[in-house]
């Protein structure tokens, strides 16, 4: 057999064998790729499947809000005009910020509950407008950062993930919904340094010293315990 017909039989021959050899791994990267790709496909359709129910749930609280506003502050709702404008100074003032972070811790080592931003005292609708002529970025977006962001500072960043916002348009004007759920674990309010421990009573929020956080705590436990 000519020198040529023998280097193309062997060629041939090695390339069937390396073929046939490399057939389980040509499997083993197809099954991957499949269920990589089946994954990635099951995790776009939860998500757009997430956010049609988003999208469901804002429009329901957007059309509950007017009639919880009528309901007035209570247990678990309270108002606030503003994040951090200072009506009377007609200035941005950040130590107002501190009265929104102790309702919130409130409600969070309480049952939970919900501040409306850019409601006043009487439920009339304020907005958040003047608020958001402070901030860097004068948007809805900017404005639940830098909330979440002081939150983190002034409750932790556990509190963080029992917080939820939400935005409303009512009269022209825009309503920021702050939704915390009740904690299993303490939040404490950092105050210079000092961590207090801050309760929802009634329609105030009140601090309570340590032998009532400690008393308040255990009967948590004990619930709890019980329901478990």
């Amino acid at each position: 057999m000519p020198f040529a017909e023998q280097l193309g039989s062997a060629v041939d021959r090695l390339s069937a064998a390396f073929e046939i050899e490399m057939l389980p791994m040509s499997l083993a990267f197809a099954v991957i790729g499949g269920a990589i790709g089946l994954t990635f496909g099951l995790y776009h359709l939860r998500l757009m499947a997430d956010r049609q129910i988003i999208r469901s749930l804002e429009h329901q609280l957007a059309e509950e809000l007017p009639l919880l506003i009528a309901r007035g502050e209570g247990a678990q709702l309270e108002f606030k005009s503003s994040l951090r404008w200072g009506t009377r100074e007609q200035r941005a003032n950040r130590s107002l910020q501190q009265v929104v972070f102790k309702t919130i811790a409130g409600f969070l080592n309480n049952d939970g509950g919900t501040l409306l931003i850019g409601v006043d005292d009487s439920g009339g609708i304020v907005g958040i407008e003047a608020d958001l002529k402070t901030l860097k970025h004068p948007n809805k977006d900017g404005f639940e950062r830098v909330l979440m962001d002081a939150i983190r500072s002034a409750l932790g960043g556990n509190a963080c993930a029992l917080i939820h916002c939400y935005f409303h348009d009512l009269d022209g004007r825009t309503v920021c919904r702050v939704i915390a759920q009740k904690s299993l674990e303490p939040i404490y309010f950092l105050d210079n340094g000092v961590a207090r421990f801050l309760l929802r009573a009634g329609n105030s929020t009140r601090e309570l010293d340590a032998r009532e956080a400690h008393t308040h705590l255990s009967q948590r436990g004990k619930e709890y315990a019980r329901q478990a």
